[in-house]
Parts: C-alpha cells; structure tokens; sequence
C-alpha cells in the first residue's frame, strides 16, 4: 500500500523560504516518477515540479523555475522541495505525487491526474 506523507508547510513572509518532504513508503521508490503539485483557492491545480531515476531527472512549472528545487533521498525514501524567494502567489495546499512508470515525468506539461498516488497536502501561505 502506497503511502505519501507531506511535511514542513507554515506562514512565511513574501522573500522567505520554507522546505516540503514527503515521506513515502510501500513500493520500490528509486522506480518512480516522484513530483509536486499545489492548488490555490480558485485555480486549476498545477505540477510544479517532478523528478526520476537515479540521475534525477527533472522538469520544473515556468512559475517555480529557478526559485523551487526537487530533490529525493532514495535511501530515506523521501522527496523535497527547497522553496525560495516566496510569492504571495505561491499560497496553495501542496501535494506530493507519485507514479509507478516514468510517464509523468516525460511530458513536457505534466497534469496532476497523470499521477497515480498524492498526500493529503500541506498548506503553505505566504504574506
């Protein structure tokens, strides 16, 4: 049974930083497409970003480039995301996702239902 635990949400002033883990268990991690999603009050949710294999491929939304980083622990079976210089547009609940094939993590516009298995979400506010 696959289970995603996101962690490391809070309040934080606009130019600040915040980290996201999440704590996955039940399957064979380094096999999967790993991301993050968020949904803010009103929009569509939206991939931000994604990583996979051992190289850690990875692919970041036009809106967090060059400010989110993804990375992942293989051996803690955890994924993170380092969030810096936050907008007030970035307020969302964030989720973390995973699929058991790479499919997610090759399209050029990654969407959330591409996803197989996502956390309940943690929500991060920035003001």
């Amino acid at each position: 049974h696959v289970q995603l635990v996101e962690s490391g949400g809070g309040s934080v002033q606009a130019g600040g930083s915040l980290t996201l883990s999440c704590a996955a268990s039940g399957y064979r991690y380094s096999d999967y497409c790993m991301g993050w999603f968020r949904q803010a009050p009103g929009k569509d949710r939206e991939v931000i970003a994604s990583i996979y294999g051992d190289r850690g491929f990875t692919y970041y939304g036009d809106s967090v480039q060059g400010r989110f980083t993804i990375s992942k622990d293989n051996a803690k079976g955890t994924l993170y995301l380092q969030m810096n210089n936050l907008k007030t547009e970035d307020t969302a609940i964030y989720h973390c996702a995973a699929h058991q094939s790479p499919g997610p993590c090759l399209v050029a516009s990654p969407r959330p239902d591409l996803f197989t298995y996502r956390g309940q979400g943690t929500q991060v506010t920035v003001s």
